[in-house]
């Protein structure tokens, strides 16, 4: 089952909750647009190399379409597909004024220049620009992009109100979100995906009359979003036993620190460097399989399938990554009553939800400090898992079609108002 095709079966749990009509899911499912790009540019050798790029527009019903622009080989037309539908979903979650959108360009980052990305990412901000604005669609980072790639295409989209005769019509800072600080990005949101997630963390183990100092957790991750969740989790006194690369994890049975984990990585030690008297190196499946109450994958998608999920002795799956569960491995998950999963769209909202405030202080000038966003953070969020867990316990249903039952009715409400 495609990347898509999953997204769009999540739709009709939902939907069938609600008894929507065929044709009232089709159109839930549907993108509204899918623009493809094919970008030019001249390599360092002088030899010129074309590169697929996409954008997919899923849904505006709530406000401007949302979502980021990744960078990996991975990236086609079905996955910017499946991303910005999930996207329409999640910002409806959270309850912010936004749609869905996803974009990007199917390549290995890694095996660019400074120079060669830089050309690129102009490239997608030059092909893109009659796309996107303030009210219309707002990019922002995802896999392999960052405020640098962000603040090339905000200079292109200058460049395009310029030649457009727009400028001082469109806001291009609030195009994109993202950015960094000194271009108008906001405190937190470096911290933001992590801390929603760990927010949410908290709200969960209240509901199951658990304190942290109780709760075992492997996270399987360390990248930015891996980290801070971690490194929050580990402040409030979850006992945090377990974090991965790409290439294997780190297994500290009586816990470790993610933040002296994290320092030395940064100082160019491995995971291995980090294994101590206590620790030992895993496999990523290994941690999967791992004994603890609360697994996070917070790396990649399609990491826990029909074949391995029996193997997970953890009773709650906290979604970070994106679509990190297949359909089927959440059905044998959830045979037993005891288990939940806390699906995407709600644990790792709090990414969109900083970049809506980002968006916010953009379009008014004005900008807040970090302990503020994150306060304005936690009550969004807070919220959030709250309107998913009156509807989990209400109809008996599994957490993540309690979320989408929560975005199709604000979605299918302000449907109804427009038509």
């Amino acid at each position: 089952m495609s990347a898509f095709d999953e997204a769009k079966a999540q739709v009709v749990q939902a939907a069938q909750v609600l008894e929507l009509s065929d044709k009232t899911i089709a159109s839930l499912q549907t993108p509204d647009r899918v623009i493809k790009k094919t970008l030019t540019i001249k390599m360092d050798n002088g030899k010129t190399v074309s590169y697929k790029a996409f954008r997919s527009q899923h849904n505006k019903y709530l406000g401007p379409y949302k979502g980021g622009i990744r960078y990996h080989t991975n990236v086609s037309e079905d996955e910017v597909k499946a991303l910005s539908l999930w996207m329409s979903f999640k910002t409806a979650v959270a309850g912010i004024p936004y749609g869905g959108a996803k974009g990007g360009i199917s390549l290995d980052p890694k095996k660019l220049s400074s120079k060669e990305l830089e050309a690129l990412s102009r490239e997608y901000g030059k092909a893109f620009a009659p796309y996107i604005g303030p009210w219309l669609d707002v990019p922002a980072p995802d896999v392999n992009t960052n405020g640098q790639i962000m603040a090339w295409m905000v200079d292109e989209y200058e460049h395009y109100l310029s030649q457009k005769g727009l400028q001082g019509l469109q806001n291009p800072r609030a195009t994109f979100t993202g950015k960094p600080i000194i271009l108008g990005g906001s405190q937190g949101r470096e911290e933001a995906t992590g801390l929603g997630g760990f927010y949410v963390l908290q709200q969960l183990a209240a509901k199951l009359g658990k304190k942290p100092k109780e709760l075992r957790v492997a996270v399987q991750g360390f990248g930015n979003v891996a980290y801070w969740f971690a490194y929050f989790a580990n402040q409030a006194g979850y006992k945090v036993v377990s974090v991965s690369n790409s290439r294997e994890g780190l297994y500290v049975d009586s816990g470790l620190d993610p933040e002296e984990v994290m320092n030395r990585l940064q100082e160019g030690e491995s995971l291995a460097d980090c294994v101590g008297n206590e620790g030992k190196i895993i496999s990523n499946e290994e941690l999967l399989a791992l004994p603890v109450d609360i697994l996070v994958p917070a790396a990649i998608d399609g990491v826990l399938t029909k074949t391995n999920i029996g193997k997970v002795k953890a009773s709650v799956v906290l979604e970070l990554a994106n679509g990190p569960m297949t359909v089927e491995a959440e059905q044998e998950f959830l045979k037993n009553s005891k288990n939940i999963v806390v699906p995407d769209i709600l644990a790792n909202a709090g990414g969109v939800v900083t970049s809506y405030f980002e968006w916010v202080q953009n379009l008014q000038g004005y900008y807040w400090g970090k302990e503020e966003v994150f306060a304005k953070l936690k009550t969004i969020m807070d919220q959030a898992f709250a309107n998913v867990w009156e509807e989990y316990q209400s109809r008996k249903v599994s957490m993540r079609i309690a979320a989408y039952v929560v975005a199709l009715k604000r979605l299918l409400e302000a449907h109804e108002l427009l038509n």
